[in-house]
């Protein structure tokens, strides 16, 4: 890169005149410029300062401000001198209420104007909720990171111990029950925090899952990891045999068996009538059956 050059020329023309004690300047790119000095900058633009009279309640309160400030910029300023927050506060100048986000030039606010400003209750207990919520969600935000830290050591014990029962070892019942038992505390610490929604509720959500999944994977390993497994396999499979053959014994039982009714009817002997009966069809037959018949004879009581 080419070194910037200084040169003074007393004798050089600019607009048919002569100008002396000008210093020059050679630029990067060949171009032959006057220095600049510190007097030759232009001064800024200064924007006009103005006081304002704000009234709170009873007391007047005096502030020096840009006229091209914002009502917002002038709220943050009378925090201090009337000790209400910003979001707290109403402006009203000519009687009507100012946005925080108007310019006060725009509105005709000069020097000496005078503004009202007066507490909003409505805003302050906004922003005591919105305070509580925040600091409502932070707290659970925190309570969400320590179960997680939590959650990480437990699930080393837990893969530790499935890597052993996978190689085909033993594990103590007692400290997987322990591992369960501690698992399932987190499990209630998760159910305690109460979050609308948003993030905080999306992350209890995959820790609550993270646990339940862990517990699961213990369950599964405490059936492998028992030394009654494989005789409590025999036993079931024998029981489920004896079952097989008792219903098929009980079906061959139904089939085979019948049930026979049988109706047993009493006789008894035939008695002779006790009024004989004549009959008076034919003159041989009637002699025959007197002859043949036998009379009963019936004791008959008189009664006077």
């Amino acid at each position: 890169m080419m070194r910037m050059r200084n040169m003074t020329n007393r004798g050089s023309p600019i607009n048919g005149n002569e100008q002396r004690g000008i210093e020059w300047e050679m630029r990067p790119g060949g171009m032959l410029v006057q220095r600049r000095t510190g007097h030759s900058d232009l001064n800024p633009v200064q924007t006009p300062t103005i006081r304002v009279r704000v009234k709170y309640g009873s007391t007047y309160h005096q502030l020096n401000i840009s006229s091209q400030a914002t009502f917002g910029e002038l709220k943050k300023m009378l925090t201090g001198p009337t000790g209400l927050h910003h979001q707290d506060q109403k402006l009203y100048y000519k009687e009507k209420e100012r946005d925080s986000k108007v310019f006060l030039d725009m509105v005709g606010v000069k020097d000496k104007s005078k503004i009202v400003v007066m507490e909003d209750p409505i805003s302050k207990e906004k922003r005591y909720l919105e305070m509580m919520k925040n600091a409502k969600m932070e707290k659970a935000a925190k309570s969400i990171s320590e179960i997680s830290l939590e959650v990480d050591r437990l699930a080393g014990r837990v893969s530790a111990f499935e890597s052993i029962i996978s190689k085909g070892g033993k594990v103590v019942e007692s400290d997987m029950l322990g591992l369960i038992e501690l698992l399932m505390n987190q499990l209630l610490k998760l159910d305690g925090i109460i979050v609308d929604g948003g993030d905080i509720k999306l992350q209890r959500k995959m820790q609550v899952k993270r646990v339940q999944k862990y517990v699961e994977t213990l369950d599964i390993l405490k059936t492998k990891n028992s030394p009654q497994q494989k005789h409590s396999n025999g036993v079931h499979n024998k029981l489920a045999r004896i079952e097989e053959q008792q219903e098929e014994a009980s079906n061959n039982n139904s089939t085979s068996s019948k049930m026979v009714v049988t109706t047993n009817w009493e006789t008894f002997d035939n008695l002779a009538p006790l009024i004989p009966i004549t009959c008076t069809t034919s003159t041989s037959t009637a002699s025959s059956d007197t002859n043949n018949s036998v009379h009963h004879k019936f004791n008959w009581e008189f009664f006077d």
